[in-house]
Order: C-alpha cells, then structure tokens, then sequence
C-alpha cells in the first residue's frame, strides 16, 4: 500500500480514514477563510492533508495546518512540513476521535505547534488550545447553538455565547461558527 495512507504516532503505523463529505466541507470552509486571510496578507501558508514531519517517530497527517510566513523553512523540502506548523486542525470522525483528542494533542503540544482546534461536527464546535510555555491551555470551546437551545439559556449564558472563533496567529481573523457549520451534520 502506498505510504501516504498513514501516519506515524510514537513509532506506531495508523491508516487514515477517508472524510465523509460533511467532514470535508467543514474542513474546507476553515480552510477557505484562512487561506483568504494569508494570502490577503501575504503572511503565510495553508495545507490539507500533508505530511508534518517532527521526528522518525511522529509523521502526522492533520486535517488542515497553517505554516507563517516567518517559519516558512519548515517547508524548505518542499516534499512535506518539516518541523512545527504554526496551527494545526483535525475534524473528529468516530474512528480517529480518540487519537485527535489524546496522542496527536500530546504530539502537537510536545512538538510546539501554536494553536491546535478540534473540530466536532456533531456537536458544532471547535475546541481551541493554545500553547504557552511549551503546554497548551484551553483558550475555549466554540459552540454553533441553534435557536431552541439559546431560548433556555439566561441573559447572562446568552451573553456569554460567542459566535465567531478566532485565529490567534492570523491577526484580526475570526471565522463565524454558522459559516463552518452551514453544511453537514
């Protein structure tokens, strides 16, 4: 089988899954605003499915990884990432949800990549981390609410909902939850 069907977690082999349609507009939507942003701005780059290369032991695949224009290196190869993307997305599917949310978040973290979400299609939201002083802190959880779930909640829990997530590394970039979350689950 073709090599790039996996990718290398702590020395252990893992096939990828392909993405259910919903999955990979989700994706795409991130994808698209990002990338408008960077080359807008002309202050980076944007990859979906590529290999990120940290060591022989760790060769992850993310969903989507953004590299700036400063750390721009990392990509001299040009074969695959070498080094840590400056942001990092992976949208949850049954089978590669416990890796998402554990190995990979470790491996990430321990390799200094900046800002890492986890994207839950089923329950709309985009968990975001950030890492300072090599440990990532839980920035916060995004929630897409629809309009019967924001009727329960108090004045306060209503004013308490954000309705955009934003990109840390991509200045004043913040992409609406109702834009990721338009077409899918």
């Amino acid at each position: 089988m073709d090599e790039s069907y996996y990718e290398i977690i702590n020395g252990k082999r893992f096939r990828l899954p392909s993405m259910t349609p919903a999955q990979n507009q989700i994706k795409g939507r991130i994808m698209f605003r990002i990338g408008e942003h960077l080359m807008a701005n002309e202050s980076g780059y944007f990859f979906s499915n590529v290999d990120v290369y940290f060591d022989d032991e760790n060769v992850l695949v993310p969903d989507l990884c953004v590299v700036l224009k400063e750390h721009e290196q990392i990509l001299a190869e040009r074969d695959m990432v070498r080094g840590a993307p400056d942001m990092v997305v992976e949208v949850l599917s049954h089978s590669t949800r416990k890796k998402d949310l554990t190995v990979k978040k470790d491996t990430y973290e321990a390799h200094g990549v900046r800002e890492y979400w986890i994207v839950n299609p089923w329950a709309k939201s985009v968990t975001v981390y950030l890492l300072r002083d090599g440990k990532y802190f839980l920035d916060d959880v995004y929630r897409l609410f629809d309009d019967k779930e924001l009727e329960l909640l108090d004045d306060d829990e209503k004013a308490d909902v954000k309705t955009e997530v934003p990109v840390t590394i991509c200045d004043g970039l913040n992409i609406p939850l109702e834009f990721v979350f338009s077409w899918g689950y």
